[in-house]
This record gives structure tokens, sequence and C-alpha cells, in this order.
């Protein structure tokens, strides 16, 4: 075990969030508010002390990422394996609108984990490739005689699923962690002596 914490930030207010729109893997920007959240997060986010900052491709985890980046010096990593969940045909529509073309699909959605949009990914499929990003860490670092902190900057429905995932909670309870606000984040955090993650905080902001 070498990550003993790893903060899950979720990126600052979008046009599209300001909109009321599916952003899923449209590369949508931050609104001058997103800035100004991603500017105020970014020191309480360093005083975690972070050894590493890994972001998702997309422009909305990227910008606000590189906030935290020039508090902490530390070089920011890219990985696309972290982009919010591809919602295929609901992209940049409104609930309103999915609802309209798929009545009740949206219920359907949240509720099971394994069901997808049309054209687009389950919360178990993203969590299959977001996870590895986590355990191929775990073995960067494998050397390391030091407690790793990792920060993840990445989108709600994401982290929502990978916190699922790597508390290994049962995908029927998974509906039971909900959204993520935006510049708000969650942390897991495990001992030396027992390696299982615990959540220790949820949908924290400043």
């Amino acid at each position: 075990m070498t990550i003993r914490r790893l903060v899950l930030l979720r990126h600052g207010q979008t046009d599209h969030n300001v909109a009321g729109r599916m952003q899923g893997h449209i590369d949508s920007v931050l609104t001058d508010l997103g800035r100004q959240q991603a500017a105020a997060v970014a020191p309480t986010v360093a005083q975690f002390k972070p050894d590493r900052l890994i972001s998702s491709d997309l422009s909305r985890a990227v910008d606000t990422a590189q906030e935290i980046s020039a508090v902490t010096g530390l070089p920011l990593e890219l990985d696309p394996r972290l982009r919010e969940t591809h919602l295929g045909e609901w992209q940049g529509l409104t609930v309103a609108q999915v609802e309209e073309g798929w009545p009740g699909a949206i219920a359907q959605w949240r509720a099971d984990p394994a069901w997808a949009p049309p054209g687009g990914e389950s919360r178990i499929e993203v969590v299959r490739r977001s996870r590895p990003v986590i355990d191929e860490l775990d073995e960067e670092m494998a050397d390391d005689d030091v407690d790793n902190t990792v920060v993840v900057v990445a989108h709600g429905g994401l982290i929502a699923g990978l916190v699922c995932g790597l508390l290994a909670l049962p995908t029927s309870a998974w509906p039971s962690i909900g959204g993520i606000g935006n510049c708000k984040w969650a942390v897991l955090a495990r001992r030396r002596d027992h390696p299982r993650w615990r959540l220790s905080g949820y949908n924290v902001g400043v």
C-alpha cells in the first residue's frame, strides 16, 4: 500500500451547469464563477500536502486542476480515463428533454448502476475504466517509504462511482452515494495496518 489519502475534487461551475445541460464528454468550459471557485479551493486542497496531482483531460477539470498546480507547484498529469460518464445521445440535453425523449429513463439510470444511456456508459463501466488509474498509482509508488496523498480532479458522476468502487460497496448501494457540488471534494483514507479504503469526507467544500 502506498496511497494513504485520496482527494477527489470536482471541477468548478461550467456553462453547461448554468444551462442545466448534461455534459458527459462534451468539453464544456468554466464560467467566471467556476474559475473563482477553482482559485478559492486551491489553497485548501494544497493543505492536504499532495504528492501527485492528476486530472481528467476535459478542460473544465484541467482548468480547475491548474489552479491547484499553481499553488502546490506540482506538475499536472492528465488521464482521459478520468473523464465523466459518456452520456451518449443525452449529452447536451436538459433533464426535461431527456424525460421527453426517453420517459422514465432518468429514474432508471439513477437507480441502476448497470444501466447506460443510449450510446453511453453505465456507472459500472465508468468505474471499470477509472479504477485502474488509482491501482497503477499504487504500483508506481510501491517503493516509496512515505505516506502519499494524491489529488484527482474529475467529475461528479465519476467521483461518486469511484468512491463506491473503492469502498467495495455492493452495486445495490451505489445510488445512496449522492451528487457532489462544483469544487467540492471527497476524501478516502486507509491505515498501514488496514489497507481497506474508508470514507472520511464527502461533498466537502470551502
